[in-house]
């Protein structure tokens, strides 16, 4: 159960001794040559040296646990990070930035700034976890637009952004498992494809609404089923199979409700941050077993080899 008054979300050198026990279980290493002999690595303990600081007698480089992390060269107390990221980790629909503001004592702008880093750290390493799905599992695919894109190139005969102006998701997520979600520029047979064999083992069973992106790409799978939502079909009950898409759906809704009830603006160039941050989530969702405090030490675990800094937030990044 979350402890506000814990220690560690009040005393900066207890937040750092949490930090080291998370990134150093076997002992404190050297992020610059990867030195982890404890015999040629020294706490620094001077007047003038800050706490947790230790010299690398291989290379001769200083270093702390933060070095390498989201959470490097900040100024800010350690335990307000440690803080910040269990309640990221802990809140279903995200927490705004402002709510994040008043909580710690932080200018907004601060806050701001924290809430990109630790989206930052949040996101999943896809390339080690390997493709979703495989042999006798099933991913369902589906694709939503959410918001208008900055330039509205097209809009409806009610004035209105047309799909091709709105900004899309394409996702996959295997029932049961884990969700993977995408920024694109426009959903397309082309893009919808791309991120589906990136993403999905091709052994896998394919569920999707009666989309036209599906069809053709749906052949390079073990199996494609499909339930059509335009005739009122949300579930179809087969003999060995249940075959529907509302699992993708549920997490399009927690995603929705979070944007607009918590986030409420969102710019193009962040959605991927905010994609990242659902996607963590859901990954490590209470249905798993997983515990607030199991995901908060998930995120700072996380946070290493991950940079962002302030004139990189602004970046665009599509699938």
């Amino acid at each position: 159960m979350f402890d506000l008054t814990a220690e560690i979300y009040h005393d900066a050198d207890k937040a750092r001794e949490h930090l080291e026990a998370i990134h150093w279980p076997h002992g404190p290493f050297c992020p610059h040559c990867g030195n982890a002999n404890p015999e040629r690595i020294t706490k620094l303990a001077g007047k003038s040296t800050r706490p947790g600081v230790y010299k690398c007698n291989e290379c001769r480089l200083p270093f702390s646990v933060t070095v390498g992390t989201v959470f490097e060269r900040s100024k800010i107390g350690l335990h307000k990070w440690v803080l910040a990221s269990h309640l990221y980790a802990s809140s279903k629909k995200g927490m705004s930035a402002h709510q994040l503001h008043r909580m710690l004592g932080v200018t907004y702008k601060t806050a701001w700034f924290m809430a990109h880093r630790i989206r930052e750290a949040m996101k999943e390493d896809v390339k080690s976890s390997g493709p979703l799905g495989g042999e006798g599992k099933i991913v369902e695919a589906d694709e939503t637009y959410f918001g208008p894109k900055d330039t509205i190139k097209k809009r409806t005969i009610r004035g209105k952004p047309a799909n091709s102006s709105k900004r899309s998701i394409v996702a996959l997520v295997e029932r049961g498992g884990s969700v993977r979600s995408f920024h694109v520029e426009r959903a397309t047979k082309a893009s919808v494809r791309d991120v589906l064999v990136r993403n999905a083992d091709r052994k896998s069973t394919l569920m999707t609404d009666e989309s036209n992106f599906y069809p053709i790409t749906g052949l390079e799978f073990a199996d494609h089923a499909t339930v059509k939502h335009t005739g009122g079909e949300y579930v179809r009950y087969e003999a060995d199979r249940i075959v529907h898409t509302n699992t993708i759906e549920n997490v399009f809704s927690v995603f929705k409700r979070g944007m607009v009830g918590v986030y409420q603006h969102c710019g193009e160039a962040h959605l991927h941050r905010y994609l990242a941050e659902f996607d963590f989530r859901y990954n490590r969702r209470a249905a798993l077993k997983v515990s607030d405090a199991e995901r908060a030490a998930d995120l700072l675990r996380m946070a290493r080899d991950k940079r962002l800094t302030y004139r990189r937030v602004g970046e665009t990044s599509y699938a």
